[in-house]
């Protein structure tokens, strides 16, 4: 008979149920499960000498994570009571003092109670019995879990795909279970709730929800790699598209004038300062400028579009001259008389700046030619201290003049209203619309219709020029219109503006301004001085009388001109120094009297009758 001597090693035979006295290995930040082996880096000397006594004298250990892996040395209370019974495969001492240990998982314990122990961590435990049995229920779970674990794995690039061969193998609930919940990315306390799970069934469904809820975060995981990756891939295919278009010019001799001008207007278009529409509309046409030729049609009319869009005052305004007594003395060295007019100036600019800002006015002024009305535009600029522009409206019968055309049409410009905005390099000029009364109708539209939104407070803070196609603001602009008659002005025009009548001047309001700004003028334009020529008030006033019959002052100035012109002469030919005018001088001058002017007779006349004849001139 032949006999063997059959040793065999305490640590490859189960745990019993029986309690062991085994030493005991606190873990940080790991849970060790049965069936696993796991490396450990071990450096404090309780725990080193832990191992020791487990390898020498080829005991179990047992291995229990500890509650907060930021305790170093850990008491009974900081130290999970359920753990893994395990062997100590292979132990390996480091340069540094650490110890480097591969463990195995056996079986799930439950210390009982701690023994008194100085050197390491000496337990008293059991094993804890795991029983199953197979049913149709816990093959289903079985198989649920062996799907759910597939789908896991590919979108989990961190595991292997060899471990689903692995993990099909397995048919037992307990340990299908402790091995996936290894591969599991979930918190250290759920780990420790599935250990101390003792019926596999129930530990097994649990970690077919934590997988299911781990597929969830890796599913939104991928979406944001895939979302993240085709953003840069479309960067990367602009800026290599952008590279071979440049390097396709180049080769065509192109020069780099189109490139630096493009520079040069995107680095314009970042410091102006624009609307949010305006700024989107200029960065999008500038996007396609750059895919264009630059020797293409389109691309001229792109740039043109850009410069306007650049060129428009936005948000450039001039600050108002708010001093009442320094306008009212501009206004009154300007123009004589027009108190109406002065007075209508003065309240708009005492109430902004008592309020901060007002929409601005839109004044009509209404009177026969030369009465001063355009000119008087000028003086209010220059009494509020802002810009002036005038745009003539004398003809203008179509439509396209004032809203401009679209960009769709050859040579298309913005209209005139937006021309004389970026004229006027501010938003908030004095705007003269001169000859309002003198616009014409025809099958190009009506001008006049379009003005209806100009000349509207509520609406020209939007106003919209068919060229630039972004809403413009007018509403700081102060309109001031001009018109000799009011009847061939549309209704709905006349309601939008303020009617000031100025009916014309009286014979003393022509002398004064005769004496005060025509013939100063008139000095300088022919080269006079004042000791050249003396212009009596009685020489005046026959002039005012006999020579001209106007409610305004303009042949009145041209009659004075005219005298300064053959006074001119006679200086410029050495034979006289100075001349006085007055009224026997003005027959040699300008000839006999052209009209009447009528007195009172000093008796009555048989047969005649003195009448009033009333003219209203608007």
């Amino acid at each position: 008979m032949l006999f063997r001597n059959d040793k065999r090693d305490p640590r490859d035979q189960s745990p019993t149920t029986a309690g062991l006295r085994v030493p005991l290995l606190p873990l940080r930040d790991i849970i060790v499960f049965p069936h696993m082996v796991v490396p450990l880096f071990v450096g404090r000397q309780k725990s080193i000498r832990a191992l020791e006594e487990a390898m020498n004298k080829q005991k179990f250990i047992l291995l229990a994570a500890q509650k907060d892996a930021k305790t170093n040395d850990p008491a009974e209370d900081d130290i999970y009571r359920v753990g893994t019974f395990g062997t100590v495969v292979q132990l390996l001492r480091l340069p540094d003092g650490t110890v480097k240990v591969l463990v195995e998982g056996k079986k799930r314990a439950r210390v009982t109670r701690y023994l008194a122990n100085a050197e390491y961590f000496l337990v008293e435990a059991e094993a804890i019995e795991e029983v199953c049995g197979k049913s149709t229920e816990v093959e289903a779970l079985i198989r649920s879990v062996n799907s759910t674990f597939e789908n896991y794995v590919k979108l989990n690039k961190k595991i292997p795909p060899e471990m689903i061969m692995s993990v099909a193998s397995i048919d037992e609930p307990a340990r299908l279970a402790d091995t996936i919940v290894a591969h599991l990315g979930i918190k250290l306390e759920d780990k420790q709730t599935l250990l101390e799970m003792i019926n596999p069934a129930e530990r097994l469904e649990k970690v077919l929800g934590f997988m299911r809820s781990e597929i969830e975060i890796l599913e939104v995981e991928k979406r944001i790699r895939t979302r993240v990756k085709k953003q840069m891939e479309k960067t990367q295919k602009e800026y290599y598209l952008n590279e071979q278009m440049r390097a396709i010019q180049k080769e065509l001799g192109e020069k780099d004038e189109f490139k630096n001008e493009i520079q040069e207007l995107e680095e314009k278009i970042k410091q102006k300062k624009m609307s949010a529409e305006a700024r989107e509309k200029a960065e999008k046409e500038l996007k396609k400028l750059k895919m264009m030729s630059p020797m293409s049609a389109e691309a001229t009319v792109v740039r043109n579009y850009i410069d306007w869009l650049i060129s428009l005052p936005w948000h450039e305004y001039t600050e108002d001259k708010l001093d009442i007594k320094e306008a009212e003395k501009v206004l009154e060295d300007d123009h004589f008389g027009l108190e109406k007019v002065k007075q209508r100036i003065l309240e708009y600019l005492a109430v902004q700046s008592l309020v901060g800002h007002t929409k601005g006015p839109i004044l009509c002024l209404v009177g026969p030619p030369g009465v001063g009305k355009t000119s008087l535009g000028k003086s209010i600029a220059r009494a509020t201290g802002r810009k002036f522009v005038r745009v003539s409206l004398g003809g203008v019968r179509d439509e396209a003049e004032i809203r401009g055309h679209r960009r769709t049409y050859i040579g298309a410009l913005p209209g005139k209203v937006i021309q004389c905005m970026k004229r006027a390099g501010s938003g908030n000029p004095v705007f003269l619309l001169d000859e309002v009364d003198k616009m014409s109708t025809d099958f190009r539209g009506d001008p006049s219709s379009a003005l209806l939104e100009v000349l509207d407070p509520e609406q020209n803070s939007t106003f919209n020029d068919h060229y630039l196609d972004v809403d413009y603001d007018l509403s700081k602009v102060m309109f001031v219109t001009t018109a000799n008659t009011l009847e061939r002005i549309p209704r709905p025009l006349q309601d939008r503006m303020e009617i000031i009548r100025i009916a014309g001047y009286t014979e003393l309001e022509k002398l004064n301004i005769a004496k005060k700004y025509l013939v100063p003028k008139q000095h300088e334009a022919n080269g006079l001085k004042a000791e050249n020529i003396v212009l009596s008030d009685s020489g005046l006033m026959s002039i005012i009388r006999h020579y001209t019959k106007e409610a305004g002052v303009r042949n009145l100035e041209r009659e004075i001109a005219n005298i300064m012109r053959k006074v001119a002469r006679t200086v410029a030919e050495g034979r006289k120094t100075k001349t006085v005018i007055d009224v026997k001088k003005l027959l040699d001058v300008l000839g006999p009297p052209r009209f009447e002017y009528g007195e009172l007779e000093p008796e009555d006349q048989i047969g005649s009758a003195t009448g009033l004849v009333v003219c209203r001139y608007s």
